[in-house]
């Protein structure tokens, strides 16, 4: 349960600083005196975007304010962590190789607030978040803080890098199908699937050739799959084997990822052995 104030919710899905979009007049960059800390990005776990399907991860950091400034008066600052590739000044001006999130700060005393909220990654091209497959690497942290006049006006901003990065993936999936079933006990059973991972160029999922998948079963009864054999997919992400039918039990095809594709795992077959 949260404890303390919520002092304002932050949208900052347009650029980290987007002075044009946001029609704010400009500052000059300056130390705002402002402490961000204890950003966490999706439990520290790589991020894995599919083709349609918006992802939200996690984020949590904290902040400190400076002389001057009150977690009750939550409209005389802003601060936030976001990702970006390549410049920050770039990433946070137009919005490209940007990522950023909606969040939530909660007051702990009047110059301390803890805040959560989501990360907002949307594959669809109109959003140009992951819309080539150069998207599906590591991502920079970057943190943008404000400060405002009483009359609204913004009184001084600044962008901050950070140590922190988050890794970006592209998703994969993996079918599977076993036969004969029912098999009958010492004969083949011959396992099938297909490995694929999205394309963020074409919204579409393309076969995943030359990767090594684990074919893994569990016994009727049993609480966890163990790996038996393990394959290579062929030009068209295709998976191939035979194993010996001994008991009633469920097969499944693993693949455990790189550092730009994330794990699949496919829906288990089950095959009743007589």
């Amino acid at each position: 349960m949260k404890t303390g104030r919520r002092t304002v919710a932050v949208a900052t899905l347009v650029g980290a600083l987007g002075l044009s979009v946001l029609n704010a007049p400009t500052a000059q960059a300056a130390d705002t005196g402002i402490t961000v800390s204890d950003i966490v990005i999706n439990n520290g776990k790589p991020i894995v975007a599919g083709t349609s399907k918006e992802v939200e991860p996690p984020i949590s950091f904290n902040i400190a304010l400076p002389s001057g400034y009150s977690t009750a008066d939550p409209f005389r600052w802003t601060a936030y962590p976001f990702l970006y590739r390549g410049s920050i000044k770039t990433a946070a001006d137009t919005g490209e190789n940007y990522i950023g999130p909606s969040t939530i700060c909660y007051e702990i005393d009047s110059k301390h607030a803890s805040c959560e909220g989501n990360l907002y990654i949307n594959p669809h091209w109109s959003y140009e978040h992951v819309d080539s497959n150069s998207d599906a690497t590591t991502w920079k942290v970057g943190v943008s803080l404000r400060l405002w006049k009483a009359d609204g006006g913004l009184k001084t901003e600044e962008l901050e890098t950070r140590s922190l990065t988050a890794q970006l993936k592209r998703a994969a999936k993996a079918t599977t199908n076993a036969s004969p079933e029912p098999a009958t006990k010492g004969k083949s059973i011959t396992v099938t699937g297909k490995l694929t991972r999205a394309n963020w160029s074409t919204k579409k999922y393309d076969a995943y050739s030359g990767r090594t998948v684990s074919l893994q079963f569990r016994a009727k009864g049993a609480d966890t799959f163990k790996t038996v054999k393990k394959a290579t997919t062929s030009s068209t992400g295709g998976l191939k084997v035979t194993v010996t039918a001994s008991v009633d039990g469920s097969y499944r095809w693993v693949y455990y990822g790189n550092s730009t594709t994330g794990v699949a795992t496919s829906t288990a077959d089950y095959v009743d052995v007589r």
